[in-house]
């Protein structure tokens, strides 16, 4: 017996959520998403010095504004509040188009918000605005369409939490972002295993072939070609309130992606303020993402197939450890 072949026996003796070929691409978006997070925070941020009122220099990092115009003028403890405020209230609107089955509605609000992001992300690569505009514009039509492919879709998904950290991380300091991951997590946990209305959310996203997250199917193709068997699945699954994998298809809740990059992006601004330089400190915030992913690798190496788990607990954890090694460096 081969190595492989060992570690696939072992693996599968598990009951591992999915297979270790679809977990490692999972993962792999999910290290994607998370370093080109970074990179594009790093590559916004300016380094100045600003003289404090008992006559000390500081290093404080300023970024300008985003390509769709000036951040929430929010820090610290309005900075918790202002992002729970928009998590309360997408999740209001989310569960009344459902309620009422405004599909036209979701897809329009899905445009604008991938549209918006992409600019955000775009915006730090590139100073014309009809090329960002133009392209996240461009992008966000094919990835609402039926042209929309799985590789378009999630390129499209690690520019879409890249732009969101570009946005969100100049307003959190590391303590308030951790506040945030603790919230969230204990929120996510309430949503999955007891309220249930996450399940409820993932399941209209799938029955209209848009889910904001990371994807892999078991199979190739267009998303689109997906939606006839996705439809089929959850029409057979009511009782059970989880995805069977007639369908195939692995995810990552797009929660799941954002919120440890905002940590791991105020971690390393907070590093540049200390004194580290860009370089050093996106490779030292670089050891949170590898603790996360490894937090995802073992969510998914003993949770059972057919069930849906709230993976910020774990996502939070891979955040606390990672940054107590980088707080030890």
């Amino acid at each position: 017996m081969t190595k492989t072949k060992f570690i696939n026996n072992h693996i599968n003796k598990l009951s591992m959520k999915h297979n270790l070929r679809i977990t490692l691409l999972l993962l792999f978006l999910f290290v994607a998403s998370q370093v080109t997070g970074l990179f594009l925070i790093s590559r916004d941020a300016e380094i100045g010095e600003e003289i404090t009122p008992d006559n000390k220099t500081i290093i404080v990092v300023r970024h300008d504004e985003t390509a769709i115009g000036d951040r929430p003028n929010v820090e610290g403890y309005s900075s918790l509040l202002y992002i729970l405020g928009a998590v309360a209230i997408g999740t209001l609107l989310i569960l009344m188009i459902i309620r009422f089955n405004k599909t036209m509605v979701w897809r329009g609000w899905f445009f604008l918000a991938v549209f918006l992001t992409l600019s955000i992300s775009l915006g730090v690569l590139f100073k014309n605005k009809y090329v960002i505009w133009g392209t996240a514009l461009v992008l966000a039509f094919l990835k609402i369409s039926r042209f929309s492919s799985v590789l378009l879709h999630n390129i499209t998904e690690v520019l879409i939490y890249s732009g969101i950290a570009v946005l969100i991380v100049p307003l959190f300091s590391v303590f308030w972002a951790f506040v945030l991951l603790l919230v969230i997590s204990v929120y996510d946990m309430f949503a999955v295993w007891k309220s249930k209305h996450m399940v409820k959310m993932a399941k209209f996203q799938f029955e209209n072939s848009i889910f904001p997250g990371l994807m892999i199917p078991y199979s190739k193709g267009k998303i689109g070609k997906l939606k006839s068997k996705t439809k089929a699945v959850l029409r057979e699954d009511k009782a059970e309130k989880t995805i069977k994998t007639k369908a195939n298809i692995a995810i990552l809740g797009g929660g799941d992606i954002a919120f440890p990059l905002i940590f791991s992006g105020a971690v390393m601004e907070s590093l540049i303020m200390n004194g580290l330089t860009k370089g050093a400190a996106f490779l030292q915030t670089s050891i949170i993402t590898f603790t996360t992913t490894l937090a995802l690798f073992l969510l998914f190496l003993y949770s059972k197939k057919k069930h849906y788990y709230p993976a910020m607990p774990f996502v939070t954890l891979g955040c606390l450890v990672g940054y107590f090694i980088v707080f030890l460096l």
